[in-house]
């Protein structure tokens, strides 16, 4: 009798948690108020830009940091590149000293993003002089990143450095290649059609869905950092370092979501700005978007080792602790209902009477429809927001596409939990979409 009652309440324990952390998403992204601004001339701004064989793309973000930014400085890391990133930038260099390279070779190279983060951070150590490093803010931006103009004013107003507690600020991301009609312009018709879904659904997943569970996290204090658009005062990077000995964990899948904790069990408040933004590609290759998702599973996984720490910390509130945790073990729970997918489906098929079917369909139909709503309402929030000028029924049709999109959580969430089992943890880098060849880089297979 226990494992059968056990059957049938666990699933609707873990939807239920899944529908109120929706719900609470849902209301904070629909209460989230605008951002005032702050004066970004009274600080003085770094971005670093960590690169590995970026030379399709990485002039132009240079170019345009130091165009939309020209009071900053831009820290070009180059973690031993094969083709001409560090050439490029080096020229880029010698034409403004306000672009730096920092050139990272084997065997202290391509150990994963943080490593040519803490590389930089050294750097910047070794170029500032005596100066207030609270007033200094560390941006980073992807190869590919183009940030908001408006972004650092949103960035050190009130909501974010304006507080003197505030040690991390994440802006929201959005897709830049939403619109385009060819994504895939070596490929077919319906190839395409597929690969604008993805990048739409890309998009949808940050606009909405992602900034609504930042929305829900500024009320339960454990805000997460991405890694572009993430910012960072230069004196909170300093306590972590003298701590842990450098700011980014090195061993980190996501080396940018644990320094939020880090910055969080250090005492620091960390935010989410909605109103301005960081663009990227999204991906419209099946597979490279899978082994992006992959790293970001299994480095949830990882993060169950701060549990603890954030259980007993004096930083964090009960809701937040909750919160951390959910995240944590998102991944763990989607095998679960894997697991619990392929129980029933024996059950059902080995019934030898119809009562168990008969009580199962209903349990079944019940999870199915209580687990498609939520991914439904987001699309006609997203088409309102973003797309006004398509159709109502297009909204439609995107939500039901992000319910079929959220199922690669349970694919990803299966290939990290194997990849962490077999000890493989190496930092996979994903090709830009300008990137030619047919085949996948050793770091992708």
């Amino acid at each position: 009798m226990i494992p059968e009652l056990a059957l049938a309440v666990f699933p609707f324990l873990l939807l239920g948690c899944f529908l109120l952390y929706w719900a609470g998403s849902r209301h904070a992204y629909a209460r989230r108020g605008t951002t005032e601004p702050g004066d970004p001339a009274a600080w003085d701004w770094h971005f670093f830009v960590p690169c590995r064989d970026e030379e399709t793309v990485i002039a132009t973000t240079v170019a345009r940091l130091r165009d939309d930014f020209p009071r900053s400085r831009v820290w070009v890391i180059d973690d031993a590149s094969d083709d001409r990133t560090g050439p490029i930038v080096a020229a880029l260099a010698a034409e403004d000293p306000a672009v730096r390279l920092v050139s990272r070779r084997r065997p202290d190279a391509r150990i994963g993003k943080g490593a040519a983060l803490n590389a930089a951070y050294e750097a910047l150590n070794a170029h500032l002089g005596d100066v207030d490093r609270s007033r200094v803010v560390v941006c980073v931006v992807d190869a590919d990143g183009r940030l908001s103009p408006g972004a650092p004013a949103m960035v050190c107003g009130p909501d974010g450095f304006g507080d003197p507690e505030t040690g991390g600020v994440q802006i929201g991301v959005r897709m830049r290649n939403v619109d385009d009609e060819r994504p895939l312009p070596e490929r077919g018709r319906l190839a395409n059609a597929y690969a604008r879904v993805l990048i739409r659904m890309q998009d949808a997943e940050f606009a909405v869905s992602n900034t609504g569970m930042q929305m829900l996290r500024r009320r339960t204090g454990s805000v997460g950092l991405g890694g572009n658009g993430q910012f960072t005062r230069l004196t909170a990077l300093d306590r972590i370092a003298a701590a842990e000995r450098r700011p980014w964990k090195q061993d980190a899948l996501l080396e940018d979501y644990e320094l939020g904790l880090q910055m969080r069990l250090a005492g620091y408040r960390v935010t989410h700005v909605p109103d301005t933004w960081v663009t990227q590609e999204a991906l419209p290759h099946t597979r490279r978007f899978l082994t992006q998702r992959t790293r970001w599973a299994q480095g949830n996984i990882q993060c169950v080792r701060y549990a603890g720490r954030i259980i007993g910390s004096r930083h964090y509130r009960a809701r937040g602790v909750l919160e951390a945790l959910y995240t944590f073990f998102q991944p763990i729970a989607h095998l679960a209902v894997l697991a619990l997918t392929a129980l029933l489906v024996f059950l059902l098929v080995t019934a030898a009477t119809g009562t168990v079917l008969l009580a199962a369909w209903p349990l079944a139909l019940a999870l199915g429809v209580l687990s498609v709503l939520p991914f439904v309402l987001w699309g006609p929030v997203y088409r309102k927001e973003y797309a006004p000028d398509r159709s109502r029924l297009t909204g439609v049709l995107w939500g039901l596409a992000l319910w079929l999109y959220a199922y690669h959580l349970f694919i990803v969430s299966t290939r990290g939990s194997v990849r962490l089992v077999r000890g493989r943890t190496g930092w996979a880098k994903t090709r830009r979409n300008a990137e030619t060849g047919a085949g996948p880089t050793a770091t992708e297979a």
